[in-house]
């Protein structure tokens, strides 16, 4: 590369100026990295398939011949630092991981693709514990590795080990998921109580340590999926991974150009979690899950959904939090256990880096 890029000629690129090299923020599932999508990434890559901009692309049934159901392709890169954390580990999380944004359109999970970065002085026994639970994994979600890769670094130049997952799956006939189907009278959901990943990483991370040992909800999403589709109809899905709730029901309101409203005190947290966040500042809204969604759906199908959801064991927490409003597009805010009510923005950075 001889030429210096010429950052004028990118889209929008003011953004962008003010970054001359990539920082942690700009993974960290925040405006800043939304910021790389919107103005560098999205319009290099223009399509109409990155442009659904959704946790998987739907490709129509016409590019197969007379399909009935479509397909939904999605890919993901796992860095977690540790690679073993309470709960999981990085092979686990990069099985689960994708066939959750799979899930998340209500696709059922067939085929994934694995590529290793192995980092030189790697332990071979640390490779075969985290390949050997990928492939438990694998067994558990229903899914196959169909194709791979793996390449080596020199010591110094990784972390041990990168994975990156591809995944494919089917979406039935009839059902139609996405970012920008929310409406107004829609409610809200979520399938549990949230933070446990980003609190667990962490724990390890700085030495916290609580009553009991938390423990990260990486998990298999798509057959709590199926039993809420057989229960009712759902507008949105999304796994509140980086950037946490918030994160997901800003991209939720800003795609479907509606208002939001969750109330504080109905949310599922932890007591572990609570007080881990209140001991360190954090809002707990902002931290990761990996075994936790977010749905939206038809007022009159929330109840039906919910107790689908309640039987399944990892929805037996889920709960209604809120409701999609007409007021104040694109803007998501909070009913406060005082009673007031604030904005809940997109996160601007990365409150805690390599959780996935």
């Amino acid at each position: 590369m001889t030429e210096k890029l010429n950052l004028l000629g990118w889209t929008c690129p003011r953004p962008l100026q003010a970054y001359p090299t990539i920082v942690m923020g700009h993974g960290a599932g925040g405006k800043m990295m939304a910021d790389l999508i919107e103005h560098l990434f999205a319009p290099a890559f223009d399509n109409p398939f990155l442009a659904q901009m959704g946790d998987a692309t739907r490709l129509e049934p016409s590019l197969f011949g007379k399909w009935d159901a479509s397909l939904a392709f999605t890919t993901d890169s796992f860095v977690v630092s540790p690679l073993f954390f309470p709960g999981g580990n990085i092979g686990e999380l990069a099985v689960y991981g994708t066939v959750n944004d799979l899930a998340m359109r209500g696709a059922r999970p067939l085929y994934l693709s694995a590529g290793f970065i192995l980092e030189e002085g790697l332990p071979m026994e640390t490779l075969g514990a985290i390949v050997t639970a990928m492939a438990a994994a694998c067994r558990k979600a229903g899914v196959q590795i169909a194709t791979g890769d793996t390449k080596v670094v020199q010591k110094g130049h990784g972390d041990g080990i990168y994975i990156n997952t591809s995944g494919l799956g089917v979406i039935p006939a009839g059902v139609d998921i996405g970012p920008a189907n929310a409406r107004p009278g829609d409610v809200l959901l979520v399938s549990g109580t949230l933070g446990d990943h980003g609190i667990a990483v962490m724990s390890v991370r700085e030495g916290l340590t609580f009553g009991t040992e938390l423990q990260s909800d990486t998990a298999p999403l798509h057959g709590l999926v199926q039993a809420m589709l057989a229960a009712g109809n759902v507008h949105c899905l999304r796994d509140a991974t980086r950037g946490g709730l918030a994160a997901v029901l800003n991209e939720l309101a800003g795609s479907s150009k509606v208002g939001i409203e969750f109330d504080e005190r109905k949310v599922p947290l932890r007591p572990e979690v609570n007080a881990a966040c209140e001991m360190l500042g954090l809002d707990p809204f902002y931290i990761a899950n990996e075994g936790k969604l977010v749905a939206i759906l038809p007022e009159e199908k929330a109840e039906a959904v919910l107790s689908a959801m309640r039987q399944n064991e990892y929805g037996k927490n889920a709960a209604i939090i809120g409701r999609v409003v007409g007021e104040h597009p694109g803007l998501v805010t909070a009913r406060t256990s005082i009673g007031g009510m604030r904005v809940v923005d997109v996160p601007a950075g990365e409150l805690l880096p390599r959780i996935c």
